[in-house]
């Protein structure tokens, strides 16, 4: 089959690797229907992380059960399912206590399992999943095709945004301001309005991130940084700053306009992956009273949440794809991203 190989930075090639089998009785394997380009696979692809061999890439996957191990009881053959970005057993006390991305027996697309079994990488045209019945989530059938980008969303983006929203503990009524006009931060603002926010500010400097923005429900734009920008959101907001600060980005450069730009007693809720040395002024959070709460999204647990209101139509968080190619090009879904010609590329197996 098929598969995205990362060989160094900015070298992405698609090659033949062998078939993915069955090898602990709990996993199952998935014909991958639709997979993506993360915002967080750019930092191999532009060398911040280092890549040190080559290996396999990708963890957004939705597709269909093609077989089953014989000790899967809860997913069967024939099932669309959903794969969250990472895996678990859904069982464990991490996983109990809503922070599966810490489960006991779970692990990572595209490495070895805790039994010995390899973990696929998701962006390939099948997928041995470990701990299947954890891990999976089946969507009520059939599945329309335009359904497809949305359900890939809540593999990540849509569950990493609604995580910011839930760890800034967004509600009726809420200002919130989002920093990010990535997938991550534009599924925020879906996340924020979902949750019953009434201002929402979209930092972004892109036109048509910006439009597509205000389609997901912010009702202000804030295109300036730094300074000038804490003060325009401090102007939309009784000059005070908002209520809740949603960080998407994970730059020392975003984390600090998200402190800065949240009022006395505020919270920011963090989910951007932490590159570029983001810290946190202690000193300046205890005299204003903010607190900061957030992580590596468990999105496990709130893709049965989500599910229904992307089934209906209720949220779109399926349009931050704004361009889809072949398998076969995920060289140059990397390159458009990395050159933010795009926001967020679906591939097709």
């Amino acid at each position: 089959m098929l598969a995205t190989i990362i060989h160094a930075p900015r070298d992405i090639r698609v090659e033949t690797v062998p078939d993915p089998v069955l090898s602990t009785g709990g996993d199952a394997i998935v014909r991958v229907v639709a997979a993506c380009v993360c915002g967080s696979d750019l930092w191999p692809y532009r060398g911040v992380t280092p890549t040190h061999t080559p290996h396999r890439i990708g963890h957004e996957f939705v597709g269909v059960v093609e077989a089953i191990g014989d000790r899967v009881g809860r997913i069967k053959v024939g099932d669309f399912v959903i794969a969250p970005f990472y895996v678990c057993d859904n069982t464990c006390i991490n996983c109990r206590n809503g922070v599966s991305t810490s489960c006991l027996h779970g692990g990572w697309w595209g490495s070895d399992d805790r039994l010995g079994g390899f973990a696929d990488g998701g962006q390939g045209e099948r997928v041995r999943v470990p701990l299947a019945d954890g891990t999976l989530v089946a969507v009520p059938g059939p599945v329309a095709d335009e359904h497809v980008a949305g359900l890939l969303t809540l593999s990540d983006v849509m569950g990493t945004g609604h995580h910011a929203a839930v760890s800034a503990g967004v509600g009726p009524g809420d200002s919130v301001a989002v920093v990010g006009d990535g997938a991550v931060g534009l599924c925020a603002i879906i996340a924020a309005r979902r949750l019953g926010a009434t201002t929402i500010i979209a930092m972004s400097r892109h036109p048509e991130r910006q439009a597509l923005a205000r389609d997901f429900g912010a009702t202000h734009i804030v295109a300036e940084r730094g300074d000038v920008g804490v003060t325009a959101v401090q102007e939309l907001t009784n000059g005070i700053g908002a209520d809740r600060v949603l960080e998407c980005v994970g730059t020392k450069e975003s984390m600090d306009q998200a402190i800065r730009s949240v009022r006395p007693g505020g919270m920011v809720g963090y989910v951007g992956a932490p590159n570029g040395g983001p810290e946190l002024p202690v000193r300046a959070l205890f005299n204003r009273n903010v607190g900061v709460n957030g992580g590596v999204a468990p999105v496990r647990g709130y893709i049965e949440e989500l599910l229904p209101d992307v089934l209906s139509g209720a949220i779109q968080p399926g349009r931050v794809f704004d361009l889809e190619l072949p398998l076969a090009e995920a060289a140059e879904a990397y390159a458009a991203m990395d050159e933010r010609r795009a926001i967020k590329v679906l591939l097709r197996p």
